[in-house]
């Protein structure tokens, strides 16, 4: 029964999925000045723009 839902997601939307694939969700640390706390900053990128985001 899993192998079914499994297929059935795949085949639903092929063209959603194959652009999904040129998304990358970006994790960052960044420290606090005044506390030094850690937080953490979540990005979706579109991967031909990760380096431009990472040096930022």
């Amino acid at each position: 029964m899993a192998k079914a839902a499994k297929t059935a997601i795949k085949t639903k939307d092929q063209k959603a999925a194959a652009d999904a694939k040129n998304w990358s969700k970006l994790i960052r640390t960044i420290r606090s000045p005044k506390t030094g706390a850690y937080t953490f900053k979540e990005a979706i990128v579109h991967k031909d723009k990760i380096k431009d985001h990472l040096a930022q």
